[in-house]
C-alpha cells in the first residue's frame, strides 16, 4: 500500500541533502530520521539511498521512487486544490531556485511581494552559485537565463535581458575606446565563467554577421556581480546584462561600448517540470513573476 506520508518524508530527505539536515529541519535527532528511512526501505524491500553522515546518493530504486512519487504527490495536491475550490487561493510549500546575484537583487523582493499577496503559500528560496536540478533537488520552480534545451521542462520568459559591453569612463580614459570587436583583444576584459558561453570567448552579432572574439585579462571570476564591481572600479571591460547595470549606466558610472554589436541575450525564464496536473501555486507564482518583472523594466539606454 502506498503511504503518502512516506512519500513526503522521502522527498524531504532528498531535498535536504543529508539525514542530519532533515533532522534539523524537523527538530528531531538524526537517528530518528535514519530509523524512519530504514523502516521505509524495509517495507518496500529495496534500498533507496546510499548514505553517509554528510551525503546521500539515490539508488536505481530510489530514483524510481522519487520520480514517480513526486508526480503522485503533485497529482494529489492538484486534486485537493480542485476539490477545495479556487476561493481559498493557492497554498502549500513552493521551492524556488535562483542564482545568488540575480536572486538577491530581483527574485527575493518578488518572493516577498508574492508572500504578502498569497500568505497561504510558504516559499523556500534556494540561492546557489550553481543552478540546481529541478528533479534531483525537488525544486518546484527555477529562474534561468537563456532558453532551456530540456523537453522535460516548461520555460516561460518573464523578462527580456539584453547583454552589452561596458566599461567605466576612467578605464576608457586610460586605455581608449574599442571601436570594432577585434579591439577587445588589446583590452583588459573581465571574463565570467558561464555555463552557456564558451569560457573567454565573446560572441557579437550585427546585421546577421557573427564574430567570436577571444578575450582575456588579469582578472576573471565565476560571479557576475564581482565582474561588475571590478568594471565599476575601472579594472576593464565587462560583458553585462541590462538588469544588473541599468542604474550604473544611467548614472554615468559605466559606458556602453560597440553599441551596434549585440552579444547573445540572457533573457530570464521561469522553468518547471512538465506535469499533467500542475499545482495551482506554481501557476499563480509564474503569473505573478511575469507581472512583477514587466512592471519593473530597466530604464532603456
Amino acid at each position: 500500500m502506498i503511504s503518502v506520508s512516506d512519500l513526503e518524508f522521502f522527498v524531504r530527505v532528498v531535498a535536504a541533502g543529508s539525514l542530519s539536515a532533515l533532522a534539523r529541519e524537523l527538530g528531531v535527532t538524526p537517528p530518528a530520521v535514519s530509523t524512519r528511512l530504514a523502516r521505509l526501505e524495509a517495507r518496500l524491500g529495496a534500498r533507496l539511498l546510499t548514505r553517509t553522515t554528510r551525503s546521500l546518493k539515490l539508488t536505481h530504486e530510489g530514483q524510481l521512487y522519487l520520480a514517480e512519487g513526486t508526480e503522485l504527490l503533485a497529482a494529489l495536491q492538484g486534486l485537493e486544490e480542485r476539490v477545495s475550490g479556487t476561493s481559498q487561493g493557492p497554498r502549500g510549500l513552493l521551492r524556488v531556485n535562483a542564482t545568488m546575484g540575480f536572486g538577491r537583487r530581483f527574485v527575493a523582493p518578488a518572493v516577498s511581494a508574492f508572500c504578502e499577496q498569497y500568505p497561504s503559500v510558504q516559499v523556500h528560496l534556494e540561492l546557489t552559485d550553481r543552478l540546481l536540478s529541478l528533479t534531483d533537488s525537488q525544486i518546484d520552480v527555477g529562474i534561468r537565463f537563456g532558453k532551456v534545451p530540456d523537453s522535460r521542462m516548461v520555460a516561460k520568459r518573464i523578462a527580456n535581458n539584453r547583454r552589452f559591453l561596458a566599461a567605466s569612463p576612467g578605464y576608457l580614459a586610460r586605455c581608449g575606446v574599442p571601436m570594432v570587436p577585434e579591439d577587445l583583444v588589446r583590452h583588459a576584459c573581465l571574463v565570467v565563467r558561464s555555463n552557456e558561453l564558451a569560457y573567454g570567448t565573446w560572441q557579437l552579432a550585427r546585421n546577421g554577421k557573427v564574430k567570436h572574439v577571444r578575450v582575456g585579462g588579469s582578472a576573471s571570476t565565476n560571479d557576475g556581480e564581482t565582474a561588475l564591481a571590478w568594471a565599476l572600479d575601472g579594472r576593464g571591460v565587462v560583458l553585462a546584462t541590462e538588469w544588473n547595470t541599468a542604474e550604473h549606466i544611467a548614472a554615468g558610472a559605466l559606458t556602453v561600448l560597440l553599441e551596434d554589436w549585440s552579444p547573445v541575450p540572457a533573457d530570464v525564464y521561469v522553468v518547471y517540470l512538465r506535469q499533467k496536473n500542475l499545482s495551482r501555486r506554481i501557476k499563480v507564482f509564474v503569473e505573478f513573476l511575469q507581472q512583477w518583472f514587466a512592471a519593473r523594466r530597466p530604464l532603456p539606454r
